[in-house]
């Protein structure tokens, strides 16, 4: 490598970044390309690997494999990481926080360049600590660990966080409904983590903005919609106050289940009901009756720009940029109509 670097009149840290596939300007992997094809020079893997180099590999914790919006984010990372030459490897934690840090660190025992957690998760002090410390671990390996579609555990972390604007997705849906002359509006679903959380202070202020009073009893958690299951959803909607018109549910799934159990119970939608879901992940919003009106979230874009920001992070232009936040938007559809007021 060395030989290849004085023929190129480059650094050996540039032949390896060329030779493994990474973004270079293309003057100088030509220089360093044409020098190894000269020097007849062949990357020995298991050799790169005995002395202690980078694998190439880029690990990927979900909290399920099952999820839609999971998958699109590790759709994006495995697209990317094709593109900067390297390989993937996944596993789930079944949202098993503990799990989730030792599958973690298993991948950079393997000498992953990159390992990513993904999805929101209890921020607890326990949790803002191990973190910390997997993130000093991986870096002092010369590792990086990316957090994607959830907070940054702490200030100065050597940590590459991708996420993006649940509050203000949420702030728009609910403001959405407000215009239509909805004023009480069911918050249906979540888990306990950071995702609900920025979902709920967004429902939140955008009532308050409008010089609404939240009432708590119309937020209501339990979990997704395999949490709730179809009977738990089924009381909560026979549950709900007569004066609601409107429903906020946490996710598209839980969308469509609400859709589901209105319609069975005889409610006219979107004229006796309006519904809105977040995520715009699945196929299916569009093609619901009514269609479904939600939160479009950037998840493949999430998992590209991880990839990006964690292998360029050594770069002046974008070594400031390790913590960005994605923006999301309203996508309307015919599930929310203007409340019809009775006289």
């Amino acid at each position: 490598m060395q030989d290849v670097a004085d023929k190129a009149g480059v650094s050996t840290a540039t032949v390896s970044r060329v030779l493994a596939g990474k973004r270079m300007a293309e003057s100088t992997r030509a220089k360093v390309l044409h020098a190894a094809k000269e020097l007849h020079y062949v990357v020995n893997a298991h050799a790169r690997a005995l002395k202690g180099g980078r694998s190439n590999t880029v690990g990927i914790v979900l909290v399920t494999l099952s999820g839609g919006a999971f998958n699109e984010i590790a759709r994006g990372i495995e697209q990317q990481s094709a593109a900067e030459g390297m390989r993937c490897m996944v596993a789930s934690s079944q949202a098993d926080p503990d799990r989730e840090l030792f599958l973690a660190a298993s991948m950079a025992e393997q000498n992953a360049d990159i390992v990513m957690l993904i999805g929101g998760v209890r921020d607890t002090p326990g949790y803002r600590s191990k973190v910390a410390a997997l993130a000093g671990e991986l870096d002092a390996a010369g590792s990086r660990l990316v957090l994607v579609g959830r907070p940054s555990p702490g200030a100065d972390l050597p940590v590459t966080v991708v996420d993006y604007d649940n509050e203000g997705g949420a702030h728009a849906a609910t403001s959405h409904l407000l215009s239509a002359g909805h004023e009480r509006i069911l918050f249906l679903g979540g888990p306990d983590n950071t995702t609900t959380a920025s979902r709920v202070a967004g429902y939140r202020g955008a009532l308050e903005a409008y010089g609404l009073r939240p009432d708590p009893e119309l937020i209501v958690g339990g979990g997704n919609h395999n949490a709730l299951g179809p009977t738990g959803i089924r009381e909560i909607l026979r549950g709900m106050p007569s004066d609601v018109t409107a429903v906020f549910a946490w996710d598209d799934d839980i969308a469509g289940c609400v859709i589901a159990q209105l319609r069975a119970d005889g409610v006219s939608l979107p004229e006796g009901m309006s519904v809105v879901g977040f995520n715009n992940a699945m196929p299916y919003a569009e093609h619901l009756l009514p269609s479904l009106t939600t939160v479009q979230v950037p998840f493949l874009e999430l998992g590209r720009t991880a990839v990006k920001l964690a292998v360029q992070r050594e770069e002046p232009d974008v070594r400031h940029a390790q913590q960005v936040v994605l923006g999301t938007h309203v996508v309307v559809r015919d599930s929310v109509r203007p409340r019809i007021r009775r006289s």
